[in-house]
């Protein structure tokens, strides 16, 4: 099986990850911040990275960027946050990172993530960037700087919802992207509370006003919603 180092500031996160990669079969080694983690990637051979975004002394991007600045980002690398955002998830994915989860992890796409990075050929250092695109349904990264590695190659998957067909185009302005994400995004939240504007501003951490003018700002068909299930 293969050899996967989790990166996590939190004890629990690390123990839980640890336990469920075990299970599997896979060796798992573990580091709660930046330091232990380039000690564990100059020591040994690693299959895969699960790496958390905010850590105590150098951030999960941080140290992508610098593993991939050194030539050292040949294992696929997993990004996780509990508070992950859309420009969050182009950064990682700018820099190397195949896909994101959000906190909380679930078993169900922690194990798929996993799966489907170990199947990614071992990645070797990329002449130029690719055309980007960027899929909810995809698990492949995805490519915005030259000379990083192959994994800059193809869509990345951000897991943060349901699987679906749709695809960001991530070669537009970032306006555009971010609300073509955002669309998507309350559209979700919209189908999964049956409509309920109280528990979408209260689930999205919007004021429901502010949550109103958003929608409508992104073309949101309210009226389908408030159909399936009123505000």
């Amino acid at each position: 099986m293969a050899t996967i180092l989790v990166v996590d500031d939190e004890l629990g996160i690390r123990a839980l990850l640890s336990e469920i990669l075990t299970d599997e079969g896979h060796t798992v080694e573990l580091a709660e911040n930046a330091a232990q983690a380039r000690a564990c990637r100059e020591r040994l051979r690693l299959d895969l990275v699960l790496l958390d975004i905010w850590m105590p002394d150098v951030d999960g991007i941080t140290l992508l960027k610098e593993w991939g600045a050194g030539g050292q980002l040949s294992m696929p690398v997993i990004m996780m946050s509990g508070h992950g955002t859309i420009d969050t998830a182009v950064e990682a994915t700018k820099y190397g990172a195949m896909a994101f989860l959000e906190k909380p992890i679930t078993l169900q796409k922690l194990l798929r993530a996993v799966e489907q990075g170990l199947n990614k050929p071992s990645p070797a250092p990329a002449r130029a960037p690719a055309s980007p695109s960027f899929r909810a349904d995809g698990f492949q990264p995805i490519g915005l700087e030259p000379n990083l590695s192959a994994v800059n190659h193809a869509p990345v998957q951000l897991m943060m919802g349901p699987q679906s067909e749709q695809v960001f185009e991530l070669d537009r302005p970032l306006r555009e992207a971010r609300d073509a994400f955002e669309k998507s995004y309350f559209e979700f939240h919209l189908a999964k509370e049956n409509g309920s504007m109280t528990r979408v501003a209260e689930k999205t951490g919007l004021e429901r006003t502010h949550l109103y003018r958003k929608l409508k700002q992104l073309g949101v068909d309210l009226s389908r919603n408030k159909r399936n299930g009123g505000l």
